[in-house]
């Protein structure tokens, strides 16, 4: 495998940003003082551990970062890939140690010194504050060892990292190629067979009609919703920022622990129950952006078990800074297949439509199949246009894949594309040429774009081989926690 290192090269690093979260930032994961515990929990790294303490810990931190959300740093998802950031850490490490990587003084105090809040310890007469220094670290549960552990290991894994990509990439001629393919342009003609031109031919029966309705009643069924009370707590802009703080502590416990009813809650805080009909999974409808029913965290909370089958007020939410809100279902209203009475319109449309698309099809495909003997014919099809895949016009998915994809030796050309719901586009291709002038910004976005899949394949290669060497093994698979918010 290492016969694939090589030297240094510029564009890794934005794979590295995608793979590896820097050990220290002042903020960042733990000290590597713990790097190699010995406890076994869930993943054993070259005979060492990964912990479930570990892993709780890093996801509540993380979670901070991004608003400190409980129910985020618990979601066995959000676990999963803190879970994963470390697991790459300790390959990483793993493949250090095993290679002895070493790092040189001034390589060290190099790295430091790009360092902000290290910068900012310099005082104006260029001394460097050492007591504010270890105060900071101490802040950050961090002495200087650990520190300068942390930093060392870090210029050790972008070094190795660095070192995976290519000093030369075997793409600047392959990028040329695919760039003309982009460039290259094609005349085209389009004939269309759209459904809506062939409605007036359709007549479904009645027999017809009830059929459709039949095998396909869950077409026709109205979606489920509730009926909602809720009630609000807004901080007063003159009121005490501690007397609100207090009021949202009062707001929160009472709603969570009389679950019951929001009465309580509303006459401890002298705060009017509100009520809202028709509630869907999406929402409450014709309300304003900002209101209480349009966040779709108290939305999701009122969809839940506890309030849609317990009907228990939902845990307190803070919708917008200084604004609370709390709720229930009053009334859980099914989803229920309509009458046929009521959606007979909608049934014949659908019906209609179908017919419809099998007679523009049908249509499409007796032209194909004349045109396929006779391609010079043109009569019938739109003004042709010139289109590439830089410059596709209305192209756009399967329509230019196939209109690019015409051999360029056998024109003229027609090929069929299929427009599901609508019906069959007929596309004639008679002409290819290269454009006159080509653009040299296209040509670098498209060969950086190369070289960035190419090295983010020989980092995955290269993960993959420490892996294996670490023998990497999953003791016990991430839970999601349980009630009490402990989980393994």
């Amino acid at each position: 495998m290492f016969d694939t290192v090589r030297k240094h090269q510029k564009i890794l690093q934005i794979v590295l940003m995608l793979f590896i979260v820097p050990s220290f930032v002042f903020f960042g994961i733990s000290s590597y003082s713990g790097f190699m515990d010995k406890e076994t929990d869930i993943v054993k790294i070259g005979g060492k551990s990964i912990t479930a303490q570990e892993v709780e810990a890093a996801a509540k931190r993380q979670s901070q970062r991004v608003g400190g959300n409980l129910q985020i740093a618990q979601s066995l998802p959000f676990r999963q890939a803190i879970l994963n950031e470390l697991l790459q850490q300790r390959i990483l490490g793993f493949a250090v140690n095993d290679l002895n990587l070493q790092v040189g003084k001034q390589e060290l105090v190099n790295s430091l010194q790009k360092i902000p809040q290290i910068r900012g310890l310099y005082r104006q007469d260029g001394t460097f504050d050492d007591d504010r220094f270890k105060q900071l670290l101490a802040s950050n549960g961090m002495n200087e060892e650990q520190f300068y552990a942390g930093q060392s290991f870090d210029l050790k894994i972008s070094q190795l990292v660095n070192s995976v990509a290519r000093s030369e990439l075997a793409t600047p001629k392959l990028a040329e190629i695919v760039s003309s393919l982009y460039e290259t342009e094609r005349q085209v003609q389009a004939l269309q067979f759209n459904a809506k031109d062939y409605i007036v031919k359709v007549n479904p029966s009645s027999d017809e009609l009830h059929a459709y309705y039949d095998a396909n009643a869950k077409l026709f069924e109205s979606p489920e919703y509730i009926d909602v009370e809720y009630i609000v707590l807004r901080a007063d802009p003159k009121e005490d920022a501690k007397v609100f703080s207090e009021k949202a502590d009062q707001f929160s416990n009472l709603t969570y622990d009389q679950a019951d009813s929001l009465k309580p809650a509303a006459e401890k805080l002298k705060l009017s129950i509100q009520t809202q009909k028709g509630v869907t999974r999406g929402g409450a409808g014709g309300v304003s952006k900002d209101h209480p029913l349009a966040n779709s965290k108290v939305v999701q909370s009122l969809f839940g078990d506890e309030a849609l089958k317990n009907k228990r007020n939902i845990e307190a939410v803070q919708i917008a800074p200084g604004t609370f809100v709390s709720a229930r279902v009053v009334t859980f209203h099914p989803a229920q297949i309509l009458p046929y009475a009521e959606v007979a319109t909608e049934v014949k449309r659908q019906v209609s439509q179908r017919a419809a698309e099998k007679l523009a099809v049908a249509a499409a495909a007796e032209k194909h199949a004349a045109l396929l003997k006779d391609p010079k014919n043109a009569a019938g099809f739109a003004n042709a246009t010139w289109v590439s895949r830089n410059k596709p016009g209305n192209l756009l998915g399967s329509s230019l894949d196939d209109v690019m994809a015409v051999n360029a030796d056998a024109l003229p050309v027609v090929v069929s594309v299929s427009n599901p719901g609508l019906g069959t586009t007929l596309y004639r291709i008679d002409q290819v040429r290269k454009p006159d002038v080509v653009d040299s910004k296209i040509h670098k976005a498209q060969e950086q774009q190369m070289q960035a899949l190419e090295a983010q394949s020989e980092f995955a290669g290269f993960m993959a081989y420490w892996r294996s060497a670490a023998n990497v093994k999953v003791i016990n698979p991430l839970k999601p926690t349980n009630s009490n918010g402990a989980g393994s």
